[in-house]
């Protein structure tokens, strides 16, 4: 049950953080799935850093939609090859 779970989170945050973001993002359902794993678990290892989450606590769900927010920021510099 825990993997469905991490993919219907990913999912929300996923398609929460594509939302938040302006412009276009031609990304599919795996993908934004990914995306919103991705920020999950940066946030987590952020958090965890930070001292804000012990080891093995889920990161916050806002904190998980930020940094889904910044890969998906990433990724379009990266898919667009553009510096800025």
């Amino acid at each position: 049950m825990g993997i469905v779970w991490t993919i219907l989170v990913g999912l929300v945050v996923g398609v929460i953080a594509k939302l938040l973001h302006p412009g276009k993002d031609n990304m599919g359902f795996i993908a934004t799935v990914l995306l919103g794993i991705g920020g999950s678990f940066v946030a987590g290892v952020i958090g965890q850093a930070m001292g804000w989450y012990r080891a093995g606590e889920g990161a916050g769900f806002v904190a998980s939609v930020v940094v889904a927010i910044v890969l998906l920021v990433v990724y379009g510099r990266l898919r667009d090859g553009s510096p800025e």
